[in-house]
């Protein structure tokens, strides 16, 4: 009897608890299908739907592949636009020699330079002379020629002047490009910065300049208003030499 009693204790002791009520949220149908509107937070929840999958964890619920309705805002989703620059037109700008280069570069010819004692004149004024000659002589003059192209009724000084006119300044483009040695062997001779004048700058811009103008009549079949253009430009780049000349005479005397 008490064996009995004993196991009738253990076994009460040991009864599984009472089953909890299933939850409603488990055995709705369209579980977890809808996000209902009733929310503290009303600027939160009202909006315009997507629909977002569900993880793999909630895959128990209900069969078939389902889906979150979430409202997030009925108004137009604003985007912000972010513009960057790219860095490889700076790259290319720090690619460039500066001064410190060119002054190693053109170093040995400037001592060898010092070395033959010309006179200083010559060494100072040099550049200077033979730019001017190029410039007025060879710019100058193709200068006029390219207007005679574009003005004469001459058929005859017409033709010469399309032959002569790229010539001319194809040789002043040259000279000038070359030329530029010249004036920072004299600056270097006398142990002056190079590239922080306002003569320096202006020859860089003349030189590229002088660079497009070059491609232009590669154009003028295609896009025969580019002559306009040709012209003026042209136009523009003698006058900034004639300044460029200017600052020159300028720097020379200025030491």
């Amino acid at each position: 009897m008490a064996a009995i009693t004993g196991s009738f204790a253990v076994s009460s002791s040991i009864c599984p608890p009472p089953s909890l009520p299933a939850s409603p949220l488990l055995n709705s149908s369209p579980c977890l299908s809808r996000f209902t509107n009733a929310s503290p937070f009303p600027a939160l929840s009202a909006s315009r739907r997507r629909r977002i999958p569900l993880i793999p964890a909630c895959s128990s619920i209900s069969d078939g592949d389902e889906s979150v309705e979430v409202r997030d805002g009925d108004d137009e989703i604003k985007e912000t636009l972010m513009l960057s620059v790219s860095p490889l037109p700076l790259l290319l700008v720090a690619s460039l020699p500066g001064a410190a280069t060119v002054r190693s570069v053109i170093g040995p010819f400037v001592e060898i330079v010092k070395s033959l004692n010309l006179p200083d004149w010559l060494v100072h004024w040099g550049h200077p002379g033979n730019m001017a000659v190029v410039l007025f002589a060879m710019g100058g003059y193709g200068t006029y020629l390219g207007f005679r192209i574009r003005y004469s009724d001459d058929i005859e000084e017409k033709a010469k002047a399309k032959d002569l006119h790229p010539k001319l300044l194809a040789g002043m483009f040259f000279f000038f490009a070359a030329g530029a040695t010249g004036g920072i062997t004299s600056l270097l001779t006398s142990d002056k910065p190079i590239f922080e004048s306002p003569h320096a700058v202006s020859g860089f811009i003349g030189l590229a300049l002088l660079t497009i103008q070059t491609v232009l009549p590669s154009l003028f079949k295609d896009k025969p208003e580019l002559r306009s253009v040709h012209g003026i430009l042209g136009s523009g780049i003698m006058t900034l030499f004639v300044v460029h000349a200017a600052l020159g005479l300028q720097l020379g005397l200025s030491y």
